[in-house]
Order: C-alpha cells, then structure tokens, then sequence
C-alpha cells in the first residue's frame, strides 16, 4: 500500500523519550477515551524505560516524523508484545501503520534465539483489526472482552459482611500481603487446564502465579493496586483461601478488576457472585463510578455471570499467542 512505502522503520533504540513523549501520551489519550483508562502512570514508567535504551522494538517515521512505535519485552524464553501504537490521518492509515510495525516486530522475535512463546493482548484495537501480521506468523487467536459495569451510588446501600450469604464456615477478608503465597497457590489451582492458561503461560506454575500477582501489586500496568477495594475468601475450618477478588484503579472514579478467581471445589456456591456484590457496594460508597474487567469470550460461566450482575461488553479484543512447544495451543 501507499502508506506503507512512505514509512521508514527504525530500531527503537536509536531514540530518547523525549522524541517520543508526544506519541506516548497521544495514547493516553486513546486509553482514556476508549477504556475510561487513565494511562499516564504507564506512559511514565515506559519513557523511563525508553531513556534506558533498552527496549527491543521499532518506530515508524512518516517523512521523518514520528508516527508509530512498537517494543516487547524478554521473559525468559517468552517474548511478551508490550504495546503497539500509531498516528495517522485516518483509521486506515493508523491501523496500516501499526501493523508493519507489528510484522517487523514479530520477525524479529521469531528469529531471536531461544525464544519458543509469544504473548500479546493490545487492548485498544477492535478484535480483527492487527491480526493480519500475527496470523501470518501462525499466532493462535483468543477474543476476549472488555466490560464496564456503571455504579449507581443511590442504588447500593450499605451492606454488612454477613448479609453476603457466605457459607457460615468461609469468612471474607480485606487482601493482605500475609496472602502473597496461598494467593499464588489458588490462583495457579483455578487455572489448571484453564483457557487462560494458554493465553498467560505464568498461570502454568506456582513460580509464575507470584509473578502475575506481584506485578499486579507492585506495577502499574494493570492501574494502582487498591489493597483497600481487594478481597479474599478463606475457609475457616482449614485456613485454607478458596477465593478472590483483587482491584485497581485505572481513573480517579474508575476500579478495574485484575483477578476474580474461586477454588474449583467451591465452585457454584454462589462466591463469585456474592464477592463481586460486594466490592461493588464498596466501590460505590467509595465514590467509584465504574468497574472495568476483562474477560476471555469463550469462558462463558465467568462472562453470564458479568453480565447477570450488569457488566455490559464495551470493547472486544483479541489476546495472540505462538508456542512452538505446544503447536495446537
């Protein structure tokens, strides 16, 4: 295509963050338009990274200016697609623009050695909209959702930890750090031969279930951790933690759920849901406006019971995942 010879791509090393503060928080823009995202923490932290000169990615320039960026990050033998992102005059132009970014990218990650994964979830684009450069390298696709649930403070009253209708024998308890290890242990119970353990690999060992919940907690990627508006659930007859629900804020009124997970032998006891009723009444009385999450398409159970409490779909995305050690994934 046209756009596309007028582009020069270069490594994204050769430039500082502040030849690309303007695109970075552009961007932020988008987020907060699109997903009611506040995304300036992220944006921070990024241009620290960039000044650091080194990120793996590309920058796109439109007759010398900048108007694209793309970059990942090496987790081992794992290669994680970190952003991708592009400015043009219209959707086309951007949308053409990020993909030879990401077509660039991709070559460079399946030609690195000793990388056999690689994971990306680029929420702001439409489901099928990137997919292109990801297909043709052999990426298996996942449609996830992007749902809001919009709190109406006059609609929730206070509500008492024992008007949750727990069994009597399950207590819930605000997160603490004390919870760093069992929570690991239950997230990695609830995803075994889960599908989104094929989407993020960390769900695939103990190791990697502390490593999602520390970035979780300590980095903003997900928004800033509100241990305040976080929850578990534990069994008092063993001690055992049977469920959670973890919480971030991505606006000033905005909370996003980062993890809702129930042990599977309590499954359909109705904790999911009791958990989520309450931390919406707690984000409501908090002055929270909205709740966000986002959920893979296929995981029907989670997705009725989203919608059955009010979540409704504002966005669909897609996550894309190549893993030469298991093909069929």
């Amino acid at each position: 295509m046209a756009v596309a010879t007028q582009l020069e791509i270069l490594d994204l090393r050769h430039f500082s963050a502040r030849q690309l503060r303007p695109l970075l928080e552009t961007e932020s823009r988008v987020w907060e338009q699109r997903l009611r995202w506040n995304y300036q923490s992220s944006t921070e932290l990024l241009l620290q990274y960039l000044d650091s000169r080194i990120l793996p990615g590309f920058v796109a320039l439109d007759r010398g200016r900048i108007c694209g960026f793309t970059f990942c990050v090496y987790e081992g033998q794992k290669a994680v697609v970190g952003d991708a992102f592009a400015v043009g005059n219209d959707t086309a132009q951007m949308l053409q623009t990020t993909q030879t970014l990401l077509h660039q990218l991709l070559q460079l990650l399946q030609h690195s050695p000793g990388i056999h994964r690689i994971e990306s979830q680029l929420l702001l684009y439409d489901a099928g909209s990137i997919n292109e450069a990801f297909l043709a390298a052999g990426f298996s696709m996942y449609p996830r959702l992007f749902m809001e649930y919009n709190l109406d403070k006059t609609s929730h009253s206070p509500q008492a930890r024992n008007e949750l209708n727990l069994p009597p024998n399950i207590d819930l308890l605000r997160w603490s750090t004390d919870h760093y290890q069992a929570a690991a242990e239950l997230i990695h119970e609830c995803y075994l031969g889960h599908i989104d353990a094929r989407i993020n690999d960390q769900y695939c060992s103990l190791h990697g279930s502390l490593r999602f919940l520390h970035n979780i907690v300590r980095f903003p990627g997900c928004g800033v951790f509100e241990p305040d508006a976080s929850w578990v659930l534990r069994d008092r007859s063993n001690g055992a933690l049977v469920g959670m629900l973890l919480c971030s804020r991505v606006a000033s009124d905005v909370a996003h759920i980062t993890q809702l997970c129930i042990a599977p032998g309590w499954r359909g006891h109705g904790l999911g849901r009791a958990v989520l009723d309450f931390c919406s009444n707690h984000l409501a009385r908090a002055g929270f406006a909205a709740i966000t999450l986002t959920v893979t398409e296929a995981n029907q159970q989670a997705v009725k019971l989203y919608k059955t409490r009010g979540f409704f779909i504002r966005h669909r995305f897609d996550a894309m995942v190549l893993d030469r050690n298991h093909p069929t994934t």
